[in-house]
């Protein structure tokens, strides 16, 4: 600040702490602690419980390792308490889990375009390893419709599933091991942030352009198609189907399609009106598989043009290491859709999770959700399974059952796996028409017509997020409507970042709170005196310009509006307590305002900075040469008052 003698009549009037009894409260500002540095801040990244870092905990070393251990594997710490009336919860909850996942996880293969005893593979190894390393009590563990599609769709374009299956069963492998090592770093690094990149609006609209998409595949087969598109967009689809019109149809794939997608969907109404018929959604798949599967091999449909799913492989998961892939040119292919794999299918899992967590009361570990979704994925990856997660309509289902913990998870499994030792025989009659009504009666929960419309409401950025995800899923492709959601995120943030908000504040009458005087229109402003806070979280390099010239903008109109301001304005307060860091870009901006201010006749002061920006100020001298260790104030009050 200017020196005494240059405005000794303003020093005297606006400074005098002492009368006002604020010397202690201004010292508490200043003389902070040295706040911690960045090595602090990347080791509680790292170790977030403190004094529980490995290497520097007190614990004894067996006290330490049972820490460990009950921390990596939660079922060490849940299972002391396991009882009897539980596991009959659980076993409920695990069978009827596996009535829906069993039929489900076929058809979700052939989505991915693998082999239907993929996807029974993918419904044994994952559950039960997640069962073991998972926070989530009722989350059900499995194929899901989106990841198949979005498998499928990034993979065909590198190798082709008809012509060369083989290799792309590697190349899925080796993606899915790929997603399980992204999966497992995000959670030991704790870069779960990274998963929120996708934005809740942008989930919503790709979900819903990928039902859409999925929807559409499965005319496919529903259809009797033979020849059909590899692309994934609307129009596309449109075209093969009017295509297909040319050749002779055979209708009985259709009745048997809509037949039992009609089945399925009255007992999902019936399940809904009456809580106690739960289990007839539950069971509705399975059995309708089990009578098309009968009445396709009665009648002989299949001689009629009936498509059916023919041999099953059957038997314990077979090992694929060998199968995996690290040298050759399509090893950064898999990983690039390994990472976006990784991403997409934890956001669906933790989504479902918590969701249900809420429910339950308790809390969700994100991370160890991470950790635990990548080390089923990478050793699914060795027992023949492609990428695995939480499905939320399953998840629903074992909700409703009434699972008790992850144990439901172990049942459905070990179901799954007995009916791949005896029972894939009986599936050779199957008609593919019946997995695609099964895949279309899932497709419904994925939209979320009022979700979107609620974004709508809240906040418009998000809603061209949520609606350029839905439209580029559905109109190009899936990696590019991800591409549109993700950019229009991040424009999103760059813009609130650069262009940040400034606030004009007043004293609300009968308080000493100061608030926004357009959000409060009652807020009493005081002539002379202009308050204004900075609605940013940092002031860096992309923004100091801005706020500057925002400050000063404000400060003009304010000088010129002489019919509510008839005094010239003599101080400006900054309020910094919605300001978390400040880098030196931001400092040259604050040290240009003062300058500016002070030569206009007018003093600048802060107010309430937080502990890294006072201590970088501290350090820049930018106190000590400009405010003499007076201009800093615990509050706007405090300012105020001295100002007084």
């Amino acid at each position: 600040m200017a020196s005494p003698t240059s405005e000794p009549t303003m020093t005297q009037e606006i400074f005098e702490p002492e009368k006002h009894g604020s010397t202690e409260r201004i010292q508490w500002v200043l003389n902070t602690p040295k706040p911690p540095g960045l090595g602090c801040e990347l080791m509680e990244t790292a170790f977030p419980c403190g004094n529980n870092i490995p290497f520097l905990s007190k614990q004894s070393t067996k006290k330490h390792l049972i820490s460990f251990m009950q921390a990596t594997f939660p079922i060490l710490s849940w299972g002391r308490n396991y009882t009897v009336i539980k596991f009959k919860n659980d076993l409920l909850a695990g069978l009827t889990l596996a009535s829906v996942c069993i039929p489900q996880s076929i058809g979700y293969a052939t989505l991915a375009k693998l082999d239907p005893e993929y996807g029974l593979y993918t419904s044994v190894v994952p559950p039960l390893i997640y069962a073991v390393m998972g926070t989530s009590r009722e989350i059900a563990i499995g194929p899901v419709a989106v990841i198949s599609l979005l498998l499928s769709s990034l993979l065909q374009e590198i190798e082709d599933p008809v012509a060369n299956p083989v290799a792309y069963q590697k190349l899925v492998l080796t993606t899915t091991f790929f997603a399980g090592a992204f999966q497992a770093a995000f959670g030991i690094f704790r870069s779960g942030f990274l998963v929120d990149f996708l934005s809740h609006a942008a989930l919503v609209g790709f979900t819903a352009g990928a039902a859409i998409v999925i929807g559409l595949q499965q005319l496919k087969s529903l259809l009797g198609i033979t020849q059909f598109t590899n692309k994934t967009d609307v129009i596309s689809v449109i075209k093969a189907v009017c295509r297909s019109f040319e050749h002779p149809w055979k209708p009985y794939n259709f009745i048997i399609g809509c037949s039992f997608l009609c089945f399925i969907l009255i007992t999902r109404f019936l399940g809904r009106r009456n809580r106690k018929l739960f289990w007839l959604p539950a069971i509705a798949p399975l059995l309708s598989v089990i009578l098309a599967t009968l009445i396709v091999f009665l009648t002989r449909a299949d001689k009629h043009g009936v498509k059916i799913v023919k041999h099953i492989k059957g038997g314990l998961n077979p090992s694929s290491v060998h199968q995996l892939q690290f040298k050759g040119p399509q090893v950064g292919e898999a990983a690039k859709v390994g990472l976006i794999v990784a991403i997409i299918a934890l956001t669906e899992a933790i989504a479902a999770g918590r969701s249900f967590a809420s429910l339950k009361g308790y809390h969700l570990d994100g991370n160890k959700e991470m950790v635990a979704m990548g080390v089923m994925n990478i050793i699914g990856s060795f027992t023949s399974c492609y990428v695995a997660t939480g499905s939320f309509s399953r998840t629903a289902v074992n909700f409703s059952a009434g699972c008790e913990t992850a144990v439901s998870n172990i049942v459905m499994a070990v179901t799954v796996l007995i009916s791949l030792e005896f029972l894939t025989r009986l599936l050779y009659y199957t008609p593919v028409a019946i997995l695609a009504s099964i895949i279309l009666s899932a497709l419904p929960g994925l939209i979320h017509f009022s979700e979107a419309y609620n974004i709508w409401k809240i906040d418009k950025l998000d809603f061209f997020a949520c609606i350029g995800a839905f439209l580029g899923v559905l109109f190009a492709s899936v990696e590019i409507g991800l591409l549109v959601a993700v950019t229009i995120s991040f424009a999103k943030i760059i813009l609130i970042s650069v262009r940040p908000g400034t606030e004009f504040l007043g004293r609300l009458p009968g308080t000493n709170i100061y608030g926004d005087v357009n959000q409060y229109p009652m807020a009493v402003k005081t002539s002379g005196v202009l308050i204004l806070r900075l609605k940013s979280a940092l002031l860096c390099f992309a923004n100091a310009n801005f706020v500057r010239q925002r400050i000063m903008k404000w400060v003009t109109e304010e000088e010129g509006d002489t019919e509510n301001n008839p005094e010239k304005v003599k101080l400006v307060i900054l309020d910094l307590s919605c300001l978390m860091d400040i880098d030196t870009s931001g400092i040259v901006s604050l040290v240009e305002l003062y300058k500016n201010l002070d030569s206009s006749g007018m003093k600048m002061v802060i107010a309430n900075p937080r502990w890294q920006v006072i201590h970088k100020l501290k350090v820049a001298d930018f106190v000590d040469k400009f405010g003499g260790g007076v201009s800093v104030f615990l509050s706007v009050g405090e300012a105020m008052d001295a100002f007084k």
